[in-house]
């Protein structure tokens, strides 16, 4: 450990790892509390606080200013600098696995954003929106990414909120229907193939068959598809179609869905959700309000374009 590190472990060094959470929350320019006040709350001496605000001075983690009979002003800090005696750890999020460009974007600008605001940040990759919304009620994960539709039917049912809301074709560009050539869509005994790992797609195709009951439903994964329509096992499914371009083969063709409460879901269904749960982290909390969701989006776009190389 160097100086700082060392220092980190006194009686002071508490006191300014304390503080440290509590100035990540704090902008450039606002006016800090008195002392008395951070020494009521952290149930320690006015010259602790004071010690420990100079401790995290020292370190280059803020600047601070006295204003006369206005208080002390914070005039700069270093979030990454904070970050670290704050012993908040890495904020960890689960998302889709990267199989398709626009996933690989949505990660480079996920990391891109939270190491902007001076955050230590990892994903891990899950499939499937139960997977992935299990691993943040459970606590193993602090964020998810799901679709915007999946995300408001978690919202409704678990303690858990909109963390952001990234627009349109963020999560996926498009959905459709994928129908074995051929075959009509009106046909009874239509198979049709549903990925119950993915909620959002299960919710959408069941809408769009909605009042079918001859429909039978096959189990399968986006990787089986291009099997199960050249064997001619499968007649129909609805699909995100970044996942299955250029895998389809010959003799399948691509419907747009159909009535505009199915498009209005579509479209739900194709923005990117971050969502943590209620009661948060403290590290979630001490980040939220610095994080630039323009950067996601205009990272992932550079990566669709193709003008930059994916990096999570």
């Amino acid at each position: 450990m160097n100086a700082f590190d060392d220092r980190l472990l006194t009686r002071n060094g508490l006191a300014a790892r304390q503080l440290a959470v509590l100035l990540l929350d704090h902008e450039p320019d606002t006016r800090l509390p008195r002392v008395r006040d951070y020494a009521q709350e952290l149930g320690c001496g006015n010259g602790t606080v004071q010690a420990a605000l100079r401790l995290l001075e020292e370190a280059g983690a803020i600047g601070t200013t006295a204003r006369g009979h206005l208080g002390t002003f914070l005039v700069h800090s270093d979030r990454s600098v904070l970050w670290r005696p704050s012993g908040l750890g890495t904020l960890l999020a689960a998302m889709p696995l990267p199989y398709s460009r626009r996933y690989e974007g949505l990660a480079t600008g996920l990391r891109g954003a939270f190491e902007e605001a001076g955050t230590p940040f990892a994903i891990t990759f899950m499939r499937g929106a139960g997977a992935r919304t299990a691993a943040l009620l459970e606590g193993k994960v602090d964020l998810v990414v799901l679709s915007r539709f999946a995300a408001d039917e978690l919202i409704a049912e678990h303690p858990v909120e909109l963390v952001a809301d990234l627009g349109p074709a963020t999560y996926v560009g498009a959905h459709g229907m994928l129908l074995r050539h051929g075959v009509d869509v009106n046909t009874q005994g239509l198979r049709v193939a549903v990925d119950h790992a993915s909620e959002d797609l299960r919710m959408l195709v069941e809408r769009v068959f909605a009042g079918r009951d001859d429909i039978q439903w096959l189990e399968a994964s986006y990787m089986q598809l291009r099997d199960l329509f050249a064997r001619a096992e499968v007649d129909a499914a609805v699909w995100n179609l970044d996942e299955v371009q250029d895998r389809l083969g010959l003799g399948v063709d691509v419907l747009p869905l159909g009535d505009e409460v199915t498009r209005e879901l579509a479209l739900r269904n194709s923005s990117a959700a971050v969502i943590g749960r209620t009661d948060g982290t403290k590290a979630l909390a001490a980040v939220r309000d610095s994080l630039d969701l323009s950067l996601i989006t205009s990272l992932q776009g550079e990566v669709l374009k193709g003008t930059r190389v994916p990096s999570y």
